[in-house]
């Protein structure tokens, strides 16, 4: 259960190392037959759905080991990618994002993203390096003078966007978008605490840097609009 790569990276090796054969031997009978089957991705339509078995035996087990539940998703993830980009699996064809998208499954990978994106946080507001710009030295990089929280933040939410945007179910993608939503409003909260602590210095350093992260995620949000 705890390494559900072996399997995943197996079955991409299968089709990467039957490829060739698929293309040269089986793909010139089929077109002699007039089939208009393709050869390689019959092949890995067939792998494929044994790892949706698989998925769908193993995931009941995982469900509640945080850890575990992560490194499933993100194997699967990593896979999904793979498939699509090196070796041209069709968007129509089943896919393991089915099985992520059931009902059980996908409520805890909401609760678990969730928790770890709080995690996360946490973490970068609680960094020494928190109110200050990576890029502090470089005039030309820097205009905006972005703290690094509010940058890890802004990566914090693209690597999620990242993570579902492939799920077949434009309402599975709108839950996710409203998790977002929460995370986005829980920073604001946090920003609004730190800023309280700062009033009596208003042209201090760590106030005029919460001013610099709200205007700095505001423009990137106004630049995300328009992706549907």
């Amino acid at each position: 259960l705890n390494k559900p790569e072996w399997y995943l990276t197996q079955v991409l090796m299968w089709i990467g190392n039957h490829a060739k054969f698929l293309d040269d031997k089986i793909q010139p009978i089929l077109d002699k037959a007039g089939s208009s089957v393709n050869a390689g991705l019959e092949f890995s339509r067939a792998l494929v759905m044994l790892i949706l078995e698989k998925l769908a035996a193993d995931i009941p087990c995982l469900l509640y080991d945080d850890t575990l539940f992560c490194h499933l998703v993100d194997e699967v993830l990593l896979f999904e990618r793979e498939l699509y980009s090196a070796h041209g699996y069709l968007s129509s064809f089943p896919s393991c994002m089915h099985i992520l998208s059931e009902e059980s499954c996908f409520q805890r990978w909401l609760t678990v993203e969730k928790k770890f994106a709080l995690q996360k946080m946490d973490s970068m507001l609680s960094s020494e390096a928190a109110w200050i710009s990576q890029y502090k030295d470089i005039t030309d990089v820097d205009e905006m003078k972005v703290p690094d929280c509010a940058e890890t933040f802004m990566t914090l939410l693209l690597v999620i966007t990242d993570r579902y945007k492939n799920l077949p179910m434009a309402s599975r993608k709108l839950q996710f978008l409203g998790l977002q939503k929460e995370l986005v409003d829980d920073f604001r909260i946090r920003l609004t605490q730190v800023m309280k602590e700062e009033t009596r210095a208003s042209l201090g350093f760590r106030y005029c840097a919460i001013l610099n992260a709200v205007n700095y995620i505001a423009t990137v949000l106004a630049d995300w609009a328009d992706n549907v």
